[in-house]
């Protein structure tokens, strides 16, 4: 019997045919656009943390061959500081980690005011051509004046002396919070301590300028004082015990 397409079946057969054609298509470009994404987000993590160790990423190698040369991502529960290896540490998804209950928890002292932590992190060891520990990138966040501000921040071999920050998303007043991204200031805490010699943080972002010879200040920016505030909150917390305090610890004891 031949399909009359003018009927009030053949129009529900063709409509139906339609909606399940157009499904497939939307299905197949929704994963095509979410590898995209996912590949997207990869690419701008090794950049930053490649960056946040002040690794030279702007010759003629591509910066995904440095990373993986170069880079041994680790993901680490924060209370034990144990490395967890049975996830995909590049896809872990450390904001929407920190927003499920089952996978986070509310900080006790909440200086960062971040409301919620993911019970892990991505943290990255970072080596030099000859193999050697160069640095370890650390992801921060914390509140600043109107935003969540979002960073890196590299240490040395001695899990003390800051190597470089990068700080890569923040909505901060504009024309003042851009400051953030100027290395001419990120560039002052290369060399600063971050904790003092009982061990407890001790960075600081100083109103009015850091003194001469402070180990652990850097100057603070006119007109942005709440802003570089939440910078020193974030590094106080992710760097204390509710942060990676005992990862570093055991890094110390050579069991990570």
């Amino acid at each position: 019997m031949a399909f009359k397409k003018d009927t009030v079946v053949g129009t529900m057969i063709f409509t139906i045919i339609l909606c399940l054609s157009c499904s497939f298509m939307i299905t197949g470009t929704a994963e095509i656009l979410k590898e995209r994404k996912l590949a997207k987000k990869r690419d701008e993590l090794k950049r930053y943390v490649l960056m946040a160790a002040d690794v030279d990423i702007s010759g003629e190698q591509d910066f995904r061959q440095i990373f993986a040369k170069s880079v041994t991502p680790l993901l680490v529960e924060l209370d034990t500081g144990e490395v967890d290896t049975s996830s995909d540490v590049l896809d872990f998804d450390e904001r929407m980690a920190a927003i499920n209950p089952e996978t986070s928890s509310k900080p006790k002292k909440d200086t960062a005011k971040i409301k919620s932590r993911a019970d892990k992190a991505r943290v990255f060891k970072v080596f030099n051509d000859n193999g050697e520990l160069r640095a370890v990138v650390l992801p921060i966040y914390g509140k600043g004046l109107w935003s969540m501000i979002y960073g890196y921040v590299a240490v040395k071999p001695n899990f003390n002396t800051i190597e470089n920050v990068v700080f890569y998303e923040h909505g901060e007043t504009p024309g003042i919070g851009d400051f953030l991204n100027d290395t001419a200031w990120t560039d002052t805490f290369k060399g600063k301590q971050l904790f003092n010699e009982q061990g407890k943080v001790a960075f600081k972002v100083v109103k009015g300028g850091a003194k001469p010879g402070d180990l652990h200040g850097v100057d603070a920016i006119s007109g942005a004082t709440m802003t570089g505030r939440g910078v020193q909150r974030a590094i106080e917390f992710w760097f204390g015990n509710e942060g990676f305090e005992t990862f570093l610890n055991k890094l110390k004891a050579s069991e990570v």
